[in-house]
């Protein structure tokens, strides 16, 4: 790799120059051959901004299964194996117990995730009756919420029973997701992520990587999350392919090139909080540690909707072992 063009771009980073489409998509393919180097400049810069504080999250499954969208990857979307089931919901007791597990994680929140393009206003109340439930019972944990598109008298109506944030992934560039979804439009998600910012709720969204995608593609999808989105959380997903959905033979993201990926993201976004969450056990495997070292400043920690993580005890000493210290918040 050209050790001065990864320096240098390190360099104006720490500067605080936000570097264009060109330096990023050229530090990608450059890092094939040799990725070290673009990993130890991403580690820098995570360090220089956000220091050696790592945060944690949890989700939960509020609804889960019988989607009518057709997102290729997912297995609640209708070309899933999921898809075709009645929608399961979780009782609020298990969502306080969720919160209970989580909190003693180290996590500072916890997401209530439903399945669905958009919540019912019975969906709706669910979800705020479950947050009541455990802001009652689980003080001082965060809740955030995932339901998917939303009119503006739904985002506040979360706002202003406490949902301090909501998550709605992009998932990949404008140029790909057409190819991913036809049900709704890359346009669609933009607008619910401001119609919860114009709620007073702060947003978290990222993309979900291996899809197919060109690292012109990641590159893009960094670039938009910075510039039209800027969320203080950036998760990003590796896809787990399951079987029965359209993309079960899809081959895996190779573990450096996961880690490339994260760092390419670190350089684009600096001071972001940048979240592994879904597909880092399947695609990782003993290089989940190395996360940190790409740039990765946060974890989803515990199981994930449709498929297992990781035990938090696990995840809590891989980061005391780093020399990391696990923060409720930023």
């Amino acid at each position: 790799m050209d050790l001065e063009f990864v320096a240098n771009l390190a360099q104006r980073v720490l500067a605080g120059e936000s570097l264009d489409r060109g330096d990023l998509v050229r530090a990608a393919e450059l890092s094939q051959e040799a990725p070290h180097d673009l990993l130890r400049a991403a580690n820098d810069v995570r360090r220089h901004f956000l220091g050696d504080d790592v945060t944690l999250c949890c989700i939960v499954p509020g609804r889960l299964g019988g989607c009518s969208e057709d997102c290729r990857w997912c297995s609640q979307s209708r070309l899933g194996p999921l898809g075709a089931q009645k929608p399961a919901y979780t009782a609020d007791q298990q969502v306080v117990e969720a919160a209970h597990k989580a909190q003693a994680s180290g996590a500072g929140c916890m997401g209530i995730v439903n399945s669905g393009r958009r919540p019912s206003d019975a969906d709706l109340q669910k979800v705020i009756q479950a947050t009541r439930a455990v802001a009652a019972e689980v003080p001082g944990l965060h809740v955030c919420a995932s339901l998917g598109e939303l009119t503006p008298e739904q985002a506040r109506q979360l706002a202003a029973q406490g949902t301090f944030l909501y998550h709605h992934n992009l998932e990949t560039s404008r140029r790909h997701y057409a190819k991913m979804v036809t049900t709704h439009t890359y346009d669609d998600r933009l607008q619910t992520l401001r119609l919860a910012r114009q709620a007073g709720m702060d947003v978290c969204s990222g993309g979900l990587l291996g899809l197919g995608e060109t690292w012109e593609d990641r590159v893009d999808l960094a670039l938009t999350l910075r510039d039209e989105v800027a969320p203080p959380v950036v998760p990003l997903n590796f896809l787990h392919a399951i079987p029965g959905t359209p993309m079960e033979h899809q081959p895996p993201m190779a573990p450096m090139e996961i880690l490339r990926a994260i760092a390419i993201f670190r350089l684009a976004m600096p001071r972001t909080d940048i979240k592994v969450c879904g597909g880092r056990v399947t695609n990782l495997r003993d290089l989940q540690s190395w996360v940190f070292y790409a740039g990765a400043s946060s974890l989803m920690t515990g199981d994930f909707l449709t498929t297992a993580g990781r035990a938090s005890e696990q995840d809590l000493q891989m980061i005391r072992d780093l020399g990391l210290r696990v923060v409720s918040e930023r």
